[in-house]
């Protein structure tokens, strides 16, 4: 419905939660073909939501202070729309729509939207490699080279030592190991998003940053030219955020001998019923893709960079940053994970699979949003390092779109907040709603 029929037939506006509807007088067949109409937007701005969240120990007055804290937002002008999914023992305690999806065409935020994902594919990536794994294809202290031997002889850039020319950025020294997948895995191969000694080489290859829906390459081809630039920094030494789970996408192609996409739809997509994930969308979902919006040099909230997921090239599978996917269906993925690799009867990982991706892998390199990292996401060891709400054991991780998620064994729950938001002007929503949704739980 254009916003124009809207305007003549009724007004439909999301408030914490709610569908308030307001019809005007029209012929009666009209009128109920606008009420059904309306049902429908209403059946999709909420999922199956359990009527007493007190049946699974929240408390139903602190949870409207989450549904509070959004809609602010909202009103505020500081996000455009949210999609929200909380459960616990998989039971919705939340799963619905706040504000709009596409403000200029009046459209409300439905839980059917579909998101850019960005960095929450690398929890795909690395569940399709622990898959593999446990088919005995390989071992995670195998080298990558073994499988893709353009890593075979990695050299790692250094700063000049003295002396050395002027105008010398850096030199190169022989790596002391191999790349090991387990590197690709917890972001310690010495790959970043481009920056390090070796800059001025990745933005001349055209490596500078997450996103590759725009490449007319496969992912094969960008990996094999990212394979001859020297490492930032030796492999297992440090933590550094970048292409690992890009490679790891490559990986998955060259020992399942399956394109990556494919992959993930037979694999992990079609078992988990994630029926709206993928790397880029078909032409009759494009309507539901939840436009970007960006925060201005002014603090005012506009249209941002839309990408290349609709048209474009819609050849190169980034494992690190380029699923589309709905709350609920990574919502599904976030359950077989709670559930120990098993969801409604499918199993993917074993548990001892799941154990170990959650498990603290890098020591004390990792001290960001948490002090440990595990096999594709943040991990909890120290709630009081961290300093906010939050469970020991819990993991997560987030999206440059800004959506967050996180994963709570012990309480038995899985959170995911999804938008569209780039850049966000240092909004804090998406670690806001974690705390709002943690303060809500009574038992």
């Amino acid at each position: 419905m254009d916003g124009a029929a809207d305007s003549q037939i009724s007004r439909v506006t999301h408030g914490r939660g709610r569908i308030r509807m307001r019809a005007m007088k029209l012929p009666r067949l009209l009128y109920v073909g606008s009420l059904v109409g309306l049902a429908f937007v209403a059946s999709l701005a909420r999922g199956a939501e359990i009527a007493n969240p007190a049946a699974v120990g929240f408390d139903a007055a602190r949870l409207a202070r989450l549904d509070a804290v959004i809609q602010a937002q909202v009103d505020q002008k500081k996000i455009a729309g949210v999609v929200l999914y909380v459960a616990r023992d998989g039971k919705e305690v939340r799963h619905r729509g706040y504000g709009m999806s596409d403000v200029e065409a009046g459209k409300t935020m439905t839980t059917d939207a579909i998101f850019r994902i960005a960095s929450m594919s690398k929890a795909v990536t690395s569940t399709a490699i622990m898959m593999l794994y446990e088919e005995g294809r390989f071992l995670l202290h195998d080298p990558v080279s073994k499988y893709i031997p353009e890593f075979k002889n990695s050299v790692v850039a250094v700063a000049p030592p003295e002396g050395s020319p002027a105008g010398t950025k850096f030199v190169t020294v022989k790596a002391k190991r191999p790349i090991q997948i387990r590197d690709l895995l917890t972001h310690t191969a010495g790959l970043t998003y481009g920056s390090g000694p070796a800059a001025d080489v990745y933005k001349q290859a055209k490596f500078t940053r997450w996103y590759f829906a725009d490449r007319d390459e496969t992912i094969g081809d960008a990996i094999k030219r990212l394979a001859a630039l020297p490492l930032n920094g030796q492999p297992g030494e440090v933590y550094q955020y970048g292409y690992s789970s890009d490679v790891l996408g490559y990986l998955v192609e060259v020992v399942s001998g399956m394109p990556l996409d494919k992959f993930f739809a037979e694999r992990i997509f079609g078992p988990l019923k994630m029926v709206d994930s993928c790397f880029f969308l078909p032409p009759e979902k494009a309507a539901r893709l939840a436009p970007v919006y960006g925060v201005e040099s002014k603090g005012v909230l506009g249209l941002g960079d839309q990408g290349d997921y609709v048209t474009g090239p819609r050849k190169c599978f980034s494992g690190g940053a380029g699923v589309l996917s709905t709350a609920s269906d990574y919502g599904r993925l976030l359950q077989m994970f709670l559930n120990g690799g098993e969801l409604d009867g499918v199993r993917l990982l074993s548990p001892k699979a799941v154990e170990l991706m959650r498990s603290n892998h890098t020591g004390t390199k990792y001290v960001k949003d948490t002090d440990a990292f595990g096999l594709g996401f943040w991990v909890m060891q120290d709630v009081g390092y961290f300093g906010e709400l939050g469970s020991v054991g819990s993991y997560g991780w987030g999206s440059a779109y800004f959506p967050q998620y996180l994963v709570d064994p012990k309480e038995r729950i899985v959170a995911l907040m999804m938008t569209q938001l780039m850049p966000s002007g240092g909004n804090d929503l998406n670690q806001k709603f974690k705390v709002m949704m943690y303060q809500a739980l009574v038992k």
